[in-house]
């Protein structure tokens, strides 16, 4: 049996094309969020591999680290919609993972936890 569940689903919020977060986001910074909302937890929070990522965005490793750049630099009504946290090896210093989480302004939920709560209009 594998380790997760093929068949758990993200919930998606309509009022973010009712409020125009959709449209604001632009095609490619959408496509990344949806993307990266299928590897979060309960907490809003996922950490995949660089490589993972572009393979289900379809997209290179370059291509997919530039548009996590600017989802990350987005921000509505200066709330940022996903952060990134950095973990570095504190010998070397080099990037061990890189931890992103969605914030409350994100319009998607996962078992049945509502992190879904800022106005967006």
């Amino acid at each position: 049996m594998s380790e997760h569940n093929d068949r758990l689903f993200v919930r998606f919020y309509i009022d973010a094309s009712r409020s125009g977060l959709m449209a604001d986001l632009g095609a490619e910074r959408w496509h990344t969020l949806c993307t990266l909302a299928t590897f979060m937890d309960e907490k809003g929070e996922c950490y995949p591999s660089q490589e993972l990522l572009a393979h289900r965005m379809g997209v290179s490793i370059v291509s997919a680290n530039r548009r996590l750049k600017k989802l990350c630099e987005y921000q509505r009504n200066n709330i940022p919609v996903v952060k990134r946290k950095i973990i570095r090896d504190p010998k070397t210093k080099r990037c061990i993972r890189t931890i992103y989480r969605l914030t409350g302004i994100a319009p998607f939920s996962i078992f049945s936890k509502d992190l879904f709560k800022v106005e967006l209009n």
